[in-house]
């Protein structure tokens, strides 16, 4: 499997068994329950060395809260999916190292009702 897809459904699981709801290839449909995690784009960028292939997977993820002033909650999302994301040590095929986690909370008005949305960037090397 391709290391990108084999990190990206181990998380899927490890978010979902948080008890998140986790949506991914696009936004769930109006009318969906807040607050929701969504899987978004992922890039793996490939270091081969002789007969091996080592790189990084670098993972965009972001929660999404219909009540602004639910900052707290957002916040312990964020925490959760990071600690989730430190955990991570091998798949069926790879190593890993979470190398970094970013993480942001900030307004969002894309829709009628007013969001609150966190966003995690996290960069994984592998083996």
């Amino acid at each position: 499997m391709d290391p990108q897809q084999e990190l990206f459904t181990r998380l899927l699981l490890s978010i979902r068994a948080l008890g998140y709801d986790v949506y991914d290839g696009e936004l769930p449909p109006e009318g969906t329950p807040y607050p929701f995690v969504y899987l978004a784009d992922s890039q793996q960028v490939d270091t081969p060395i002789k007969d091996a292939v080592f790189g990084n997977v670098y993972q965009t993820m972001h929660v999404y809260s219909n009540n602004p002033k639910n900052r707290g909650t957002v916040s312990a999302m964020l925490l959760a999916i990071k600690s989730e994301c430190r955990k991570i040590r091998n798949t069926g095929n790879f190593l890993w190292v979470l190398k970094n986690a970013s993480q942001r909370i900030l307004p969002d008005n894309t829709t009628k009702t007013p969001l609150l949305h966190g966003i995690i960037e996290a960069e994984f090397k592998f083996y």
